[in-house]
């Protein structure tokens, strides 16, 4: 058990790596090519270039030194499609699940996988009782891949300051999976 998950993830037909700053142009071509499927649900999507491509890069080294977050570019057949992470923001003991991918690369089952990969490796990782994926309640897509993995649902919130993002309802579904 280490005390940080691997730099290269696998599971089925999707390979995680770890971002790195020097993935600027790729991450900004990703999220570019995207941004009209991200909009709805990904708040970053709006106000994307490529400088807050280059914090978030920077950022995600900061964070997985740290400990506290582990961004990885998600990869099928050696081409990056999207991006996702564990983050420690649930609490003691908990991983969050994070994924997002480019709009040509979904409908295949990657978004799965990848939570899948992120779901072994976080089970790794020592202290950690659960694993879990939060979404906005009109995210369907992202509910489906919490139930295909196993994921039951703890609870519905309403967020104090409602949607972040134009196609959310603003009201939070969680999902839970005891490692």
């Amino acid at each position: 058990m280490g005390q940080q998950p691997a730099d290269v993830l696998r599971f089925d037909r999707v390979e995680l790596r770890r971002w790195r700053v020097d993935d600027i142009e790729t991450l900004d071509r990703v999220i570019t090519e995207s941004r009209d499927h991200l909009l709805p649900w990904m708040p970053f999507a709006a106000t994307h270039d490529r400088k807050q491509g280059e914090r978030f890069l920077a950022h995600a080294e900061e964070q997985w030194a740290s400990g506290q977050e582990y961004h990885y570019a998600i990869t099928s057949g050696g081409v990056v499609v999207g991006s996702c992470g564990l983050h420690r923001r649930i609490g003691p003991g908990g991983l969050d699940v994070g994924y997002w991918l480019h709009h040509a690369w979904t409908g295949k089952g990657l978004a799965t996988m990848a939570a899948a990969a992120l779901v072994q490796a976080g089970r790794e990782l020592p202290g950690i009782d659960r694993v879990e994926i939060h979404h906005d309640e009109a995210n369907s897509a992202s509910g489906a891949v919490a139930r295909r993995l196993g994921f039951t649902e703890v609870e519905r919130v309403r967020v104090p300051e409602g949607p972040e993002a134009p196609g959310e309802t603003g009201v939070h579904v969680r999902w839970r999976l005891r490692t």
